[in-house]
C-alpha cells in the first residue's frame, strides 16, 4: 500500500457549540484527514488514474494546472507518488504555505500576479490562458479542473461515506462551489438515495454569479471563481446561500476556539450556510457539509495570523 491507500474514509463529526438552539443537527466531513490535508485528493487521484487508464497520460508526461493551491497541492502529491513532473500555475492571490507545500511536492511553480492579493475572474481567467500555453508543450496532460469530468466520480465516494456515517439520516448537504465538482459527485450520490434531500450552494456573497449577480473580488479561497463554472448542475441545486467573505473568517475563527475544528476559510462559509439551512429545517433534522481543507493552510493569511510580533 502506497500514500494513495490513506485518501478518502474521513471522520464526519457533530457541531456542539457553535450551533444556535432549535436549530437541525449539524454533521461536518473532516476531509483535512487526506494525505494534503484538503479534499482534493479525492479528485486529484481520480483525474490522473483516469487519465492514466484511457491513454490521456503516458509515462514521461508533464502534468500540468491552473490551481489556487488545494488542487494544485494534490495533484503533486499524486504525481510523486507515480513519478510524473508536474507544472502548476498559481498566484499570489493564495496561501503561501500553499504554494510552498505544493513545491515541496516537486510541483514547478508559475506565478500570475493578482489585484492586491484577492481572487478575481481575471486572475482565474489569466491563470487559465498561461497553462492552455503550457500544455500546448509535446509530452503534457492538462487536467483543467474546470471542464474534468472525471473529478466529479472522485467524489462519489465521499457521497457514500456520508450516506454511511450518517446511517442514512441526513436531510441537507451544504457545500460551498468552486469548480462545483464535489457538491455535483456527492449530490448525485446523496440524491440517488434520498431524492428529498435538500442540496444546497455557498458562494461567495461579494462574487454571487450563480444568484445572478456581478463577479468581484473576495477571500474566499478556492471557491468563487467569478463565473459559472462548466460543471455546475443547477437541476441538483436546491438553493443558493451567499455568504461574506468576513463572516466566512469569522465561523473559521470561532470553529477552531469553541468546536476545536481548525479549518480554512471556505469551511466557515459551509457552516455559516449550513446554520442557515439548520435553522429552516429546526431540530430533529440532520445537516452534513465540509470541513474542506486545514487551517494549516492559512496561518500566514489574515484569518489566523496572530497579532504576536
Amino acid at each position: 500500500m502506497d500514500v494513495l491507500h490513506a485518501i478518502g474514509n474521513t471522520s464526519i463529526v457533530q457541531l456542539r457549540k457553535v450551533v444556535p438552539p432549535n436549530s437541525a443537527d449539524i454533521f461536518a466531513k473532516l476531509e483535512w484527514e487526506n494525505p494534503t490535508g484538503s479534499m482534493k485528493d479525492r479528485m486529484a487521484q481520480a483525474v490522473i488514474s483516469r487519465a492514466e487508464q484511457n491513454g490521456r497520460l503516458k509515462p514521461g508526461y508533464t502534468v500540468i494546472e491552473y490551481t489556487g493551491g488545494s488542487t494544485g497541492t494534490s495533484l503533486a502529491l499524486v504525481c510523486a507518488a507515480k513519478g510524473y513532473r508536474i507544472q502548476i500555475v498559481s498566484s499570489d492571490a493564495f496561501s503561501r504555505e500553499k504554494l510552498d507545500h505544493m513545491a515541496a511536492l516537486g510541483a514547478e511553480l508559475t506565478l500570475v500576479p493578482s489585484e492586491g492579493g484577492r481572487t478575481t475572474k481575471k486572475l482565474i481567467l489569466d491563470m487559465i490562458e498561461v497553462a492552455r500555453k503550457l500544455s500546448q508543450q509535446p509530452h503534457t496532460y492538462w487536467t483543467d479542473q474546470l471542464n474534468n469530468h472525471d473529478a466529479i466520480a472522485g467524489y462519489y465516494p465521499l457521497g457514500e461515506e456520508i450516506w454511511t456515517q450518517t446511517k442514512g439520516e441526513v436531510d441537507a448537504f451544504v457545500h460551498s462551489v468552486g469548480t462545483a465538482a464535489s457538491l455535483r459527485g456527492v449530490a448525485t450520490v446523496l440524491r440517488r438515495y434520498k431524492p428529498s434531500i435538500k442540496i444546497v450552494a455557498v458562494e461567495p456573497a461579494e462574487s454571487s454569479v450563480l444568484l445572478g449577480g456581478q463577479p468581484g473580488p473576495h477571500k474566499i479561497e478556492g471557491v468563487g471563481v467569478g463565473f459559472t463554472p462548466p460543471l455546475w448542475e443547477p437541476d441538483l441545486v436546491d438553493g443558493i446561500l451567499p455568504v461574506k467573505t468576513d463572516d466566512a473568517k469569522d465561523m473559521a475563527r470561532r470553529l477552531a476556539r469553541e468546536e476545536a475544528l481548525f479549518a480554512g476559510t471556505s469551511s466557515g462559509a459551509n457552516v455559516v450556510a449550513a446554520m442557515q439551512v439548520a435553522k429552516k429545517l429546526g431540530p430533529g433534522a440532520k445537516v452534513v457539509t465540509l470541513m474542506v481543507d486545514s487551517g494549516l493552510k492559512y496561518l500566514s493569511t489574515d484569518v489566523y495570523r496572530s497579532s504576536l510580533t
